[in-house]
């Protein structure tokens, strides 16, 4: 056997050094592995919970809780919601984020928003629709009143009261408008609404000349972001698709997020 100058055998000294190096290696894996861990926080992992109709500092108290921040980026103007409180956020409840990720809020914003009456007298309704919902507004009520034209405005008001053009105020309040109604074109059909989002109802109502009455909803709606998801599972009067009823009827509608009911109907 070949040894070397201190006379160890050469073979010996070839095998030690190579378990050296591959125990050297599995070393160097292993602290590799960890830090990877240790860094990207493997498998730990928290799911994002929902911020929707909080307040900000409600919205701080919960993210401090589950170990991540929250940051206010964004607000829009949403007159039915709790001023102030979080309409949105990115990323989405039920995401799955690493400890201290930060969570984009869009807010609903606290001041007011005014915006112009137009002048809307003269106008056929579907113009005058228009008009309101490119200014900021939202259409009321539909009055009808004896005219040779019908479903041609002859008045627009705000709560009751005449508001002349030109005037500021809040966005998004509902317009009522006083319409033409000829004898001879006096009534209309109800649509079928279940199924329908309550924008979608309330579009298809208004497009036959008909009201929106009372708006309820089931126990599965909890908040605004429910609001939005929830459809129609109920009317009254129903769908007539043979009997026609009178221009300006009002619809009552329940709303829900239950596909089980909407199957039903």
């Amino acid at each position: 056997m070949e040894v070397d100058q201190n006379n160890k055998p050469i073979g010996r000294w070839i095998i030690r050094n190579l378990v050296l190096a591959v125990a050297l290696m599995i070393a160097l894996l292993v602290i590799t592995q960890l830090s990877l861990k240790a860094i990207t926080r493997h498998n730990q992992v928290i799911v994002v919970p929902d911020f929707t109709d909080l307040s900000v500092s409600d919205a701080q108290i919960v993210a401090k809780r589950y170990h991540i921040r929250t940051e206010v980026t964004d607000s829009v103007y949403v007159k039915r919601m709790e001023k102030g409180h979080v309409f949105s956020q990115n990323p989405a409840p039920g995401s799955q984020v690493k400890k201290n990720r930060n969570i984009k809020l869009t807010i609903n914003a606290h001041s007011t928003k005014m915006v112009k009456m137009p002048n809307l007298v003269g106008y056929s309704l579907r113009q005058a629709k228009t008009e309101i919902l490119a200014s900021g507004l939202t259409v009321g009520r539909l009055m009808y009143r004896e005219d040779l034209a019908t479903n041609n405005v002859l008045d627009q008001f705000i709560a009751g009261r005449y508001v002349a053009p030109g005037t500021e105020i809040e966005a998004e309040s509902p317009v009522d408008l006083l319409l033409g109604l000829s004898p001879d074109e006096s009534n209309t059909y109800v649509p079928y609404l279940v199924g329908f989002s309550l924008p979608v109802a309330k579009d298809n109502l208004f497009e036959n000349s008909l009201n929106l009455g009372n708006v309820t909803y089931d126990e599965t709606v909890q908040n605004y972001q429910d609001t939005l998801r929830a459809v129609v599972y109920h009317q009254n009067p129903s769908y007539s698709a043979g009997s026609p009823v009178r221009m300006g009827t009002t619809i009552h509608l329940k709303l829900t997020t239950s596909q089980a009911k909407i199957a039903t109907r």
